[in-house]
């Protein structure tokens, strides 16, 4: 289960969709409700089984918490990507960033709040597919997306009680939320695991592609070697 950013939707994955082939989904999640409990309860509801392997970019990897929160028995690893368990609401920003959205669209949201979280040193043409990617998705959704990452709950003690493998990524020129907190985050969890992605920004996926299907093949691997 592979869950977008902000401000894009599913279709980020695109260099992720053939680590498992046949047993992939990339949903977009503007419309599964108002608030990322109700996304993460639409996902488990709308995917059967179990020994779920979760992703989370930013935004998707607290989602992927509430989900780890949800039903933490149908899930066999957890992957968090530039994402923070533990949540200060922000009420002032979540209001500007939804009202530069209303009045000035996506273009402007994406200049001062998305596109300053990619490495200054990815190629141009990564920073462009991400500026498209953003433009097709239509601005109320990712009002909704805004609001629901400014409301949701804070799940900072919930690593500790998990008993499968959460694994941690992080570029290491990101900073939402950058380095020490995923190292801070790896170490809490009982079965934690850093990796840092050297030249990288917020988005490994589409920024460094490669580096985490490794992670994911190997974590795969692993998991099936414990079956």
């Amino acid at each position: 289960m592979l869950l977008h950013a902000l401000p894009f939707d599913g279709s980020m994955w695109t260099e992720q969709r053939g680590v498992l082939p046949g047993h992939t989904h990339t949903p977009t999640m503007y419309g599964f409700g108002e608030t990322l409990p109700q996304w993460a309860s639409e996902i488990l509801g709308d995917l059967g089984g179990d020994r779920l392997i979760v992703v989370g970019n930013s935004i998707g990897g607290s989602c992927a918490l509430e989900m780890a929160a949800v039903a933490p028995e149908r899930i066999a690893a957890l992957v968090l990507i530039g994402a923070k368990a533990g949540h200060r609401r922000d009420p002032a920003l979540r209001s500007e960033a939804i009202e530069l959205l209303r009045n000035s669209g996506v273009e402007a949201a994406w200049d001062r709040y998305w596109d300053p979280l990619i490495s200054s040193s990815a190629p141009s043409g990564v920073r462009m597919r991400a500026r498209s990617w953003a433009k097709n998705v239509d601005w109320k959704a990712i009002a909704k997306g805004v609001d629901a990452f400014h409301t949701r709950p804070s799940r900072d003690d919930l690593l500790p009680r998990l008993k499968y493998p959460v694994v941690c990524i992080s570029g290491d020129h990101d900073v939402a939320p950058g380095p020490l907190i995923m190292g801070k985050q790896a170490r809490s969890a009982a079965d934690g695991h850093l990796f840092v992605i050297p030249q990288c920004g917020h988005y490994v996926p589409f920024e460094k592609p490669a580096a985490l299907n490794d992670i994911l093949h190997t974590l795969i691997d692993e998991l099936a070697d414990r079956l």
